[in-house]
């Protein structure tokens, strides 16, 4: 086996050890990925016609780290492991085990697609109260969201979880969860790059032509569904659900569903613009 495939067995998950207590750099990613989008959108107000206020985004972001975090777990009992979470409550919320005696573990297991609802759910509910217009509030939030994103992902590799599916291609690699020791897509490294980096440079590059207001909100819908679609193929299937429907995945099911969703932003959006006046694109 190369240093290549071997790779993942080099790389230890944990920032910090004290015990059975573990810090990991998947944490760490979380604040990167916050920290990051914090910066690109507070560069976005201070160089682009925007009337938010940095404060206004300083109470955000403190909304929407929490619909994240939340939206995400819950999404991941719900979608993922429903059956087992009913008889484990509160591993729901707790980090620690129950099964075998009271064993700390951390809180494992989050959504994608949950955090998406958690993080609409908290932008909702911000907007409302801040009384701040929510569809060009979206387009100043959703460019920089899947660079953000990229960190997750690389989390996801450090980690050695949520790994591909069997392959003899040469870039195949070896993870130390997989109790076969096969050869796998590092699909972690696939999605970071297409749903990440690739997608925040197309919102990033379109962030000014925006022909209406909640069209770049579409199109990361459309965008990162159809990438995670595609890349699901090479995405080993969560091992409690397999294969949900025919030769898709849950992720797929609920990537199509996200697809749809981008599309009927764009078919409201668009009526409503043809029938109100409308500023212009964001400039």
């Amino acid at each position: 086996m190369s240093d290549w495939q071997s790779l993942p067995f080099h790389i230890n998950p944990n920032l910090l050890e004290i015990g059975s207590f573990q810090l990991r750099y998947y944490s760490l990613m979380y604040l990167v990925a916050f920290g990051l989008a914090y910066l690109l959108v507070w560069y976005r107000i201070r160089n682009e016609i925007y009337e938010f206020k940095i404060e206004v985004m300083q109470d955000y972001f403190v909304w929407a780290i929490l619909g994240v975090i939340l939206g995400g777990r819950l999404g991941y009992v719900l979608f993922y492991n429903l059956g087992y979470y009913m008889s484990h409550p509160l591993e729901i919320i707790l980090p620690f085990e129950f099964s075998n005696g009271i064993r700390f573990t951390g809180i494992s297991g989050m959504s994608y697609h949950g955090g998406v609802l958690g993080f609409i759910l908290a932008t909702v509910l911000f907007c409302r109260k801040a009384q701040i217009p929510f569809w060009r509030f979206v387009d100043l939030l959703v460019p920089v969201i899947p660079l953000g994103y990229t960190f997750g992902r690389i989390g996801n590799f450090i980690n050695g979880e949520l790994y591909g599916r069997a392959t003899d291609a040469p870039w195949g690699m070896v993870f130390p969860a997989d109790p076969e020791r096969l050869l796998r897509h590092p699909s972690q490294l696939y999605e970071a790059f297409f749903e990440g980096i690739i997608l925040f440079v197309l919102l990033w590059l379109l962030r000014r032509r925006s022909p209406f207001e909640g069209f770049l909100a579409g199109m990361y819908l459309v965008g990162y569904g159809v990438v995670r679609f595609f890349i699901e193929f090479f995405r080993e299937p969560d091992s409690q659900l397999g294969f949900v429907l025919g030769p898709f995945s849950m992720g797929q099911i609920l990537c199509f569903v996200m697809i749809l969703c981008g599309m009927g932003i764009w078919y409201v959006r668009r009526a409503g613009n043809r029938s109100s006046a409308y500023r212009g694109p964001l400039s």
